[in-house]
């Protein structure tokens, strides 16, 4: 490991032009104390380090910020292994952040009693950028059908199909498909193309600006409202617009942020948000596919540990 970059031992091997799977089978065998590792019979279901546990996350990715590891979803498995961490230390947490998952919420309630429970807020923000991603997807697969239905017009009448060409070069269905990522940005982080873009697919499509605004307008809350009470009344407001839209996906949206709007609420006391947690799980996954997939996972769980925890 250099600078939190991992090497694997086959380049490391390389390097000094030794055979890298015979380098790893010596460190894992003798220069690491993998084999007297006291959760390495268990690795593979679960691994615990409640020494890690505070009352707020403060490692934020970097070592000691792996508390638990614990493979499935199942809430009561894993509540009956965050179970085995000390009472008395489970106390201690006074705030845990969660996506909107009905297990993990069920878990997290019965093991950390005296947490408060915070829904972050990005996964309720992408339950907002998904539906507008839909609303362009259905445009798209429409102006697809549309111009199949066209190209075939043309043949039975022996005339050569053209496409309509908007005036920044985009044909219909480019318009739709080269608008995906404005469509994540605010507008003032567009650049002058997609500007451009948006005005042409807004023209068209106002039914994708009505949806752009919603979501940026839920970011727009997150963003600027510093104390709760406010927030409570713009999130109101801004519930009514959505049952007033008529869009079929953000009412689903509205009732998930109505089950969850307590939780939801709990962001605007200390802001805290999942990502610390999302980038930690990069790096997880960055950490495997540095090693192009793991063999033996009990081995990589116990250098996960020697890293993070």
């Amino acid at each position: 490991m250099l600078d939190n970059n991992p090497i694997s031992a086959k380049s490391l091997g390389n390097y000094f032009n030794v055979n890298g799977k015979l380098l790893e089978e010596q460190y894992r065998d003798h220069l690491s104390d993998f084999f007297q590792w006291e959760q390495r019979e268990h690795s593979c279901e679960w691994i615990l380090f409640p020494e890690n546990i505070g009352p707020y996350k403060e490692a934020k990715g970097r070592k000691g910020a792996l508390i638990a590891m614990i493979k499935g979803t199942n809430s009561d498995y894993v509540r009956m292994i965050l179970e085995k961490i000390p009472l008395r230390t489970r106390m201690l947490v006074k705030e845990i952040t969660l996506d909107m998952a009905p297990s993990m919420e069920k878990a997290a309630k019965y093991t950390f009693t005296k947490a408060i429970f915070v829904t972050d807020r990005f996964h309720v923000q992408k339950l907002c950028y998904d539906a507008v991603q839909e609303l362009r997807i259905k445009h798209r697969w429409e102006a697809l059908d549309q111009e199949c239905n066209e190209i075939e017009i043309g043949r039975e009448t022996g005339q050569k199909y053209i496409p309509e060409v908007l005036e920044n070069g985009d044909t219909l269905k480019q318009l739709l498909a080269r608008s995906r990522y404005l469509l994540f940005k605010p507008e003032t982080k567009w650049t002058p193309s997609q500007r451009q873009r948006a005005e042409l697919l807004f023209k068209r499509y106002p039914d994708i600006e009505k949806a752009y605004t919603l979501a940026m307008e839920l970011g727009w809350i997150y963003h600027t409202t510093k104390e709760k009470g406010i927030a409570f009344t713009r999130l109101a407001k801004w519930y009514n617009k959505v049952e007033k839209s008529g869009f079929k996906s953000f009412n689903t949206i509205a009732k998930s942020i109505q089950e969850h709007y307590l939780t939801i609420l709990n962001f605007f006391d200390n802001r805290s948000t999942n990502a610390s947690a999302e980038s930690f799980n990069a790096k997880i996954k960055s950490f495997r596919s540095s090693f192009r997939g793991v063999r033996n996972v009990s081995f990589f769980l116990f250098r996960l540990s020697k890293i993070y925890a």
